[in-house]
């Protein structure tokens, strides 16, 4: 049985890839680090040593493989007055900076989100980024205090600054911050997973050097294009820029998008083939004769046998055999007039695929225009600008999302995506599950935001997706309702999922270990403060919560209390997991814990009241009853 304390820290996706290149190949080690010459020795060729090579590179880069491997003790607490059907959603909104909510992510969603959709800040200029400097000298802090940073930009909040384009290190500051949080979001996507990210000229071109690094250049999908306005706007380069871009990756093994179904309105069936509507296709190659001899000959009608020159410049698409054979089979449209050229009948049942998608995404997606009134109408009133239109995520959730997917958006802003998989929802009865991650940055104070009551951006959001629940539901006809229904099997049927729990990102309810002691006293002290490791405002459900993220295991987890002799404990999921919070773990609660015969428990070491022989007897109880882990906190 698996004994002792359990790790509060979150995944270090370096420290696991190295432990796996130790297990597989140990003689590239040497004194616990790769040693380069070895791999090379290895790998052979796969390894460029040298310096000179392609690839992006940026002034602070090597720090964010550190922000990277940092690990977080930090957890997410339930705010059940916020949420709406807490018991009963399977939608997630959180509240806090995202680098650190990714990173508590990492355990419990590893390799299940379907789609990430993101909206990042643009850098244009004006634009916040993302402040990730969370270990400052005594002078840094002086100057985060202050109205200045070391590179002159206007520091905003403790999380967030002003990127000015005067910045000496304008867009490293902007690759700095991204790069950790892709490298993170990687990791969530499923082996068929998806990412698409909103952008526009400023960075387009780094965020694709960026992701062909993380994802490989050989996932890129596509860039999507699409018209954010209609009005022309001055530009210092004399040209109205009026499109943005939404860059594509997959993880590994995508299927392939939904696409938009084609249209059929120049397929008709003439001459009355059995096979159904038909269209005539081009039957050529843009290919000399000197260039494809083999595919450079007269075709022959064999009914009337009229005789068809081929172009020397443009041969035919088949070589004489395969040609032969689509005569055969009625496939070829012969004209009347041999100085125009056959070509092929291509049948609409024929088609593999009868959804075709663009990369340019004009009829399926609105104006910019479009999300403002959306967010005026939804918020009775202009509380946020630069929201993008519903009908920009519905389009890309539809093209690689079915069922129960879950979609990930980790710039949530106000909250088009969870809005848009609702809606999606009640139009196809499906059952995906969205996951919003926000900042909870404040309202400038003369905003209209402000005026209106909110106080931070993810309080717009969370309002915003309230209010869409509702209009979803409301807007519905009783078929639609109908088919948004899902059925569960033996029980009873479940309405569409318009809620969420809301979760905030905040410090481990159990106290952190200072290994910064700088006396003999303070050590004393921590000591004494460390006889009972959880934090005097912790409550149960906030432990419970934690204990359920850092056992790798999703938020929507079952949880069924049970009460016993002693005290309560609670059976998560299948019940193979028991988390007991009781402050004493007498012996009839113990013995009923047993009785559900759990695989592995958690439970407070302080509820062994400092009693070492208690808790190796009860181990050792547990180890007999068949548990096969027991961890204390």
């Amino acid at each position: 049985m698996i004994k002792g304390k359990m790790d509060g820290n979150s995944n270090n996706p370096q420290a696991q890839l190295l432990a796996k290149l130790m297990q597989e190949m140990p003689e590239i080690f040497a004194e616990g680090k790769i040693d380069t010459k070895k791999l090379k020795e290895t790998l052979g060729e796969d390894v460029i040593a040298d310096q000179e090579r392609y690839g992006l590179t940026w002034a602070g880069k090597a720090k964010c493989f550190k922000r990277i491997q940092e690990t977080t003790t930090n957890t997410l607490k339930p705010c059940r007055e916020e949420s709406v059907d807490f018991d009963n959603t399977e939608n997630l909104f959180i509240e806090g900076d995202n680098l650190q909510v990714l990173k508590v992510l990492q355990k419990s969603y590893y390799s299940k989100v379907k789609m990430i959709y993101i909206d990042p800040p643009y850098n244009t200029g004006n634009d916040f980024i993302y402040n990730d400097k969370f270990s400052r000298t005594k002078r840094e802090e002086l100057i985060a205090n202050g109205s200045l940073d070391e590179d002159g930009n206007i520091v905003n909040h403790d999380l967030y600054r002003q990127n000015t384009r005067d910045s000496g290190h304008f867009h490293s500051n902007w690759l700095n911050m991204m790069y950790p949080r892709l490298f993170l979001a990687r990791n969530l996507l499923r082996q068929d997973g998806v990412i698409f990210v909103s952008i526009d000229d400023n960075e387009v071109n780094n965020l694709r050097a960026m992701m062909d690094e993380i994802f490989g250049e050989e996932n890129f999908l596509a860039t999507l294009i699409w018209k954010r306005r209609a009005s022309s706007a001055l530009a210092d380069n004399n040209v109205s820029t009026d499109h943005e871009y939404v860059v594509c990756y997959q993880r590994g093994f995508f299927s392939g998008f939904g696409g938009n179904e084609k249209e059929f309105l120049n397929y008709k069936n003439p001459d009355n083939d059995p096979r159904g509507d038909w269209v005539l296709g081009d039957l050529t190659v843009g290919m000399t004769a000197s260039m494809r001899p083999n595919q450079a000959y007269d075709l022959v009608n064999p009914k009337t046998g009229k005789s068809y020159p081929c172009n020397p410049n443009r041969v035919w698409a088949y070589i004489p055999s395969s040609m032969e054979k689509l005569i055969k089979e009625d496939s070829i449209y012969f004209p009347e007039d041999i100085s125009k050229r056959p070509m092929m009948k291509r049948f609409k049942n024929g088609l593999k695929n009868s959804f075709n998608p663009f990369s340019s995404l004009m009829k399926e997606v609105g104006l910019n225009t479009e999300a403002t009134k959306e967010m005026q109408e939804a918020m009775d009133g202009k509380v946020f600008e630069y929201a993008k239109p519903l009908s920009l995520l519905r389009t890309v959730i539809k093209q690689v999302t079915t069922g129960d997917d879950i979609v990930l958006d980790f710039f949530a802003g106000s909250g088009t995506a969870a809005h848009a998989v609702m809606q999606l929802n009640a139009e196809d009865g499906g059952n995906r599950k969205w996951i919003c991650v926000q900042l909870p940055e404040k309202c400038k104070e003369e905003s209209e935001a402000a005026k209106a009551g909110f106080v931070t951006i993810a309080d717009i959001a969370k309002e915003r997706i309230r209010r869409a629940g509702k209009k979803v539901t409301e807007s519905l006809t009783d078929k639609e309702l109908s088919k948004a229904m899902k059925f569960i099997p033996d029980t009873e049927e479940r309405k569409l999922d318009i809620g969420f729990k809301v979760f905030k990102l905040d410090e481990s309810n159990f106290k952190v270990w200072n290994m910064q002691i700088a006396n003999v006293e303070q050590l004393e002290q921590q000591l004494l403060d460390f006889i009972d490791n959880v934090r005097p405002e912790s409550t149960t459900e906030d432990m419970l919560y934690e204990l359920i993220l850092k056992s790798g295991l999703e938020l929507n987890i079952a949880i069924e209390e049970k009460q016993a002799d002693g005290g309560k404990y609670h059976r998560i999921g299948d019940g193979s997991l028991v988390i007991c919070l009781a402050d004493k773990l007498i012996k009839p609660l113990f013995e009923a814990i047993l009785m559900d015969k759990p695989e592995k428990i958690i439970a407070l070491d302080r509820a062994f009241a400092n009693n070492d022989q208690l808790k190796t007897n009860m181990m050792l109880e547990a180890e007999h009853a068949g548990v096969k882990e027991f961890k204390v906190i």
